[in-house]
């Protein structure tokens, strides 16, 4: 043993094969926990929440791993006023910018006190 160790500290650092710092040795469970895994077919089926348009709600088995899955809103189905209110809801106006402040009504004189000399 000790001639073993004896003959591997007399080669060079570089001689011996080193994997690169940033790839790890053993894929296993923890890289999963680091980032997301985009998958485009999962393996099992997930129980979701389904929304519908009335409000009423269902448990169903879904491919993807989600919480809930809300069904659109049909908008011709509503009332007018409703559907303008939505619309303003989703598109809101952008604020009107305020004018520039002019300082030719203010007495510097008042002011005057606060300057250094």
């Amino acid at each position: 043993m000790a001639a073993a160790a004896r003959a591997l500290s007399a080669l060079p650092l570089a001689a011996i094969p080193r994997p690169p710092l940033a790839t790890s040795i053993r894929a296993n469970s923890n890289r999963a926990a680091v980032s997301h895994l985009r998958r485009r077919l999962y393996g099992r089926l997930y129980p979701v929440l389904l929304v519908k348009t009335d409000g009423s709600t269902t448990r169903l088995r879904y491919g993807e791993p989600k919480r809930i899955l809300t069904l659109p809103l049909d908008s011709s189905a509503l009332p007018e006023a409703e559907r303008k209110a939505r619309l303003r809801r989703q598109f809101p106006t952008k604020p009107k910018t305020a004018a520039e402040e002019t300082f030719e009504g203010i007495d510097l004189d008042t002011y005057k006190k606060f300057w250094k000399k």
